[in-house]
């Protein structure tokens, strides 16, 4: 929500400072000029990109208003879960938890948390490398190599919805420009009309200029910058996975294997040891007391 605050700011100020200037607020309405600059920066988007793109768009709209996935709290939840599945791996031995990966949806470890279940891109490269490993004769290196891969492929299609929009928004101040055009067009076929018509008509014509940078600069640029980190913050939580995978693979422990992931957690939602720890001893306790 933060984002929709900076965007309100950013109008308010904007017609606040207007306003002191003793400004009306009519002749900034405009909406032939809004239509010419919003349809055409429309027009271009839908023709430069294809339909699963403009789509994401839309999912990235919805991202940007409803904020962040990544809260300390979905990674306590993600290392939990992480450490529930070594564990298991590492006390029962890997055809245990053979069925979790093969079928998520039906798993008992997997149904304990719901929003990673939910997410299927991530859970899709956690089951994948972990069949991975557990077929054998895919040494450590080459799993890395393969997640590396995947990683580059899932950031360079999560990335595209903001390129598309940052695209959009360079287009904005050209388009705001074409409007002032033709807006001068018009006012040039009323020369000779009372001086309060041409008045209008060249104030028409400006307010096009002003719509298309204050929608780059004020709208459309930031909203693609906010996108660009979403997708940031979604490499990050796979880089997270990668490490834990990864130790494991290689032969170190489940509680260590999820240490080194909390630490490849970014700084402003990186749980301390301590409720890593308490998360996961929560999580080993639990069977003991079902059992009970």
């Amino acid at each position: 929500m933060s984002s929709i605050g900076g965007i309100l700011l950013v109008f308010a100020c904007v017609i606040a400072g207007f306003l002191m200037e003793k400004g009306k607020i009519a002749v900034l309405l405009q909406p032939s000029e809004l239509l010419i600059i919003g349809g055409a920066a429309i027009g271009t988007v839908v023709t430069a990109n294809p339909v699963h793109i403009l789509k994401r768009i839309a999912a990235g709209m919805i991202s940007v208003i409803n904020g962040s996935r990544y809260s300390t709290e979905r990674y306590i939840d993600t290392l939990q879960m992480m450490f529930d599945l070594l564990a298991t791996s590492r006390k029962k031995g890997a055809i245990a938890i053979e069925a979790d990966i093969e079928d998520p949806e039906q798993s008992a470890i997997f149904s304990r948390y719901p929003k990673f279940l939910a997410d299927q891109p991530a859970r899709d490269f956690v089951c994948d490398t972990m069949r991975m490993a557990i077929t054998g004769g895919v040494g450590a290196f080459d799993l890395d190599q393969m997640m590396e891969l995947d990683m580059e492929v899932h950031h360079h299609s999560a990335s595209q919805p903001g390129e598309a929009l940052t695209t959009m928004a360079d287009a904005l101040p050209g388009l705001g420009i074409v409007a002032a055009v033709l807006g001068i067009v018009v006012t040039m076929g009323a020369l000779g009309g009372p001086p309060e018509e041409i008045g209008r008509k060249v104030a028409s014509a400006l307010v096009g200029t002003f719509l298309g940078i204050l929608l780059c600069y004020g709208l459309v640029g930031p909203l693609s910058a906010k996108m660009s980190k979403i997708a940031d913050e979604e490499q990050s939580y796979y880089s997270v996975l990668r490490v834990m995978m990864i130790a494991f693979i290689k032969g170190t422990s489940p509680m260590l294997a999820v240490e080194m992931g909390r630490r490849a957690i970014p700084g402003h939602v990186r749980p301390n040891f301590l409720e890593v720890e308490k998360a996961c001893r929560e999580r080993t306790a639990e069977p003991e007391t079902e059992a009970a």
